[in-house]
């Protein structure tokens, strides 16, 4: 008698066990399960049959090199807002300046998008972008890319920049068509438009101005989706997985197809503009 009285319990308490040990083998098997499918739509949406999205700064690099190679040799350039000079090595023909108020540590304030280990390369001109100690007519070609929506006043930097730009000399823009908080403080505007360009450009007395869209709203779109992940990380208490990668690759796929076939959705969004406009002969008073 003493024996089963002892039995039962022990009977219901393995049963107890094993259904744990069941249920921990269970979730350690969907743990796996959906880890691989994690990765699986991790490897698919960073494949590279899939660039919606991803485009933005190589196309702009392409632009930059290709307007820059067309620049005549041994003109001199202002590249304006250098940073870290990513497109000296475009300017082996060419005489290159560079100005920036190398203030940026690469930290700011915290705040939105940074680029940590963030370096100035050799400087000219240490100094406010709207008050450049050169020569009026000093350039044959300005370079002035991604820095317009990191100054407070960016009318008083481009009209800086017609001061220091011969007549018939070449003016080079990019910036955000639409942007989130980066490089904070140094953070003012969220884009400029194509019409933004126009009308400061057709002011300042610049001629021949070919505004080329980069990307289009579909290509944006895509991009702002790949950063959710991080944006969430970063902002909100929940993680990715698998089902939001699902849903992440779902949309990316569409958005291609939607890019491939885009008739204008430019005009609406995009990544930006590239800007290249002539310093006409009567620009400089214009601009005064």
């Amino acid at each position: 008698m003493s024996f089963k009285r002892y039995l039962g319990p022990a009977i219901t308490i393995k049963r107890a066990i094993d259904r744990q040990l069941y249920a921990i083998n269970t979730s350690r098997k969907n743990l796996i399960i959906s880890f691989r499918e994690w990765m699986s739509l991790v490897r698919r949406i960073n494949s590279h049959d899939l660039t919606t999205g991803i485009l933005n700064s190589s196309s702009r690099d392409l632009w930059v090199q290709k307007v820059l190679g067309e620049v005549p040799a041994r003109s001199r350039l202002l590249d304006a807002g250098a940073g870290e000079q990513k497109y000296r090595s475009f300017c082996s023909h060419l005489e290159y300046s560079s100005q920036d108020n190398a203030a940026y540590d690469g930290q700011g304030d915290g705040h939105g998008g940074h680029v940590e280990g963030w370096t100035y390369g050799l400087t000219d001109y240490i100094c406010d972008i709207v008050s450049i100690p050169a020569e009026s007519e000093s350039f044959d070609a300005i370079l002035c890319t991604e820095v317009l929506e990191h100054l407070p006043d960016p009318i008083a930097a481009v009209t800086e920049l017609t001061r220091l730009l011969r007549p018939g000399g070449l003016l080079l823009l990019t910036a955000p068509f639409c942007s989130f908080t980066h490089f904070s403080p140094y953070f003012y505007s969220t884009g400029f438009s194509q019409n933004w360009y126009l009308h400061h450009l057709e002011r300042l007395g610049f001629t021949n101005i070919e505004l080329t869209p980069n990307g289009n709203f579909f290509e944006y779109l895509a991009q702002e989706i790949r950063r959710l992940p991080k944006a969430s990380a970063d902002y909100t208490l929940h993680n990715d997985s698998w089902k939001v990668r699902l849903a992440t690759l779902t949309l990316l796929i569409f958005l291609k197809k939607c890019s491939s076939e885009d008739t204008g959705s430019s005009a609406y969004s995009c990544y930006g503009w590239h800007v290249k406009a002539v310093k006409g002969a009567n620009a400089e008073q214009d601009g005064e």
